[in-house]
């Protein structure tokens, strides 16, 4: 290294490098030498740029490194979504902002769920359906129901699926529902939505004489959840899903005021209501009137749990607040 240092300070003035000149190219190759080291060795920045050629042409060439590359592919709409591996979000993040009055379930995990804790679910449908308090669109939710006895979802060994007690109001659905773990209560919602679906846009173009079937969905949204884990939670569930159409204040209608009970909701097979506590046969329906097809529950908590915190009337009120 020392007398390649040399040869640059001595031909610092002179016609060339020594590999070219005294020496001859072919017989004494130029050392291989970076241009850092050669600054750091206090050698002339001129004699650099004079034997640039040199050092190339003997060092060995630098590979660039290899970056995975990326193939985004256009989803339905034609957008590119997500990022670049290593990119970085400059400013507000890109996706669809929440429309309307109400935002949507925020796309998260869902939480562990044991097969002894019931669920109360939330699904809501699309503005352009109405209001599903009709006796097409009851009879369409009921075929759904009846969908999923046929499946035989509750004796599938591991993965139990069933509807216990739902609740129809003007534009969303409340149900409890059990189920042996998280997998298994989206699998099973996943089923009793799309057959859902199907029913309900078949009756609606059926009602509103659309010459081309309506297809789309009917529930935009993810459904929002919420486990159950103690009898004063259970109880209160119970109350709200049964009693949520005088929330909305449905029985002020001239149709039903003279209802004791939510007849487009289980109500008429719940056997815990306060007023019929020693009655052999809770109610008798019209022979039109056929109620919607539910399982009894197994947990403990809906089936005598919730009784530890009193009975409940059927004209209980869930929520007393004001509505706008």
């Amino acid at each position: 290294m020392e007398s390649s240092f040399a040869w640059s300070r001595a031909n610092e003035a002179g016609s060339g490098h020594p590999s070219l000149t005294a020496l001859g190219r072919a017989s004494v190759p130029l050392p291989a030498l970076d241009r850092r080291d050669l600054r750091r060795k206090n050698i002339g920045v001129i004699d650099c740029h004079r034997n640039h050629h040199l050092l190339n042409e003997n060092m060995p060439r630098v590979r660039k490194r290899h970056v995975q590359q990326t193939l985004r592919f256009p989803d339905k709409n034609g957008q590119n979504r997500g990022r670049r591996k290593g990119e970085t979000w400059r400013g507000k993040k890109p996706g669809r902002k929440p429309k309307g009055l109400r935002a949507g379930s925020p796309h998260t995990v869902r939480p562990k769920l044991e097969a002894r804790y019931p669920v109360h679910v939330v699904l809501r449908t699309h503005r352009d359906i109405g209001n599903l308090r009709k006796r097409h669109l009851y009879k369409a939710l009921r075929e759904a129901t009846l969908c999923l006895f046929r499946h035989e979802l509750n004796y599938k060994t591991g993965s139990a699926f069933r509807i216990v007690h739902l609740s129809i109001q003007s534009n969303h659905i409340h149900l409890l529902v059990e189920a042996d773990h998280k997998m298994a209560l989206s699998r099973g919602m996943q089923s009793f939505q799309i057959s859902a679906a199907k029913h309900i846009n078949r009756e609606f173009s059926v009602r509103a004489r659309l010459a081309v079937r309506r297809r789309g969905s009917v529930f935009p949204d993810r459904f929002h959840q919420e486990i159950i884990t103690n009898p004063k939670q259970a109880r209160n569930s119970l109350a709200y899903v049964l009693n949520n159409w005088r929330k909305h204040r449905e029985d002020r209608h001239e149709l039903a005021r003279g209802w004791k009970v939510d007849p487009f909701s289980t109500g008429v097979l719940f056997m815990g209501w306060k007023e019929h506590e020693d009655a052999v046969v809770l109610w008798k329906w019209r022979d039109t009137y056929d109620p919607l097809p539910v399982y009894l529950p197994k947990t403990w908590l809906l089936r005598e749990g919730w009784t530890k915190h009193g009975a409940i009337s059927y004209f209980d009120i869930p929520s007393t607040r004001p509505m706008a």
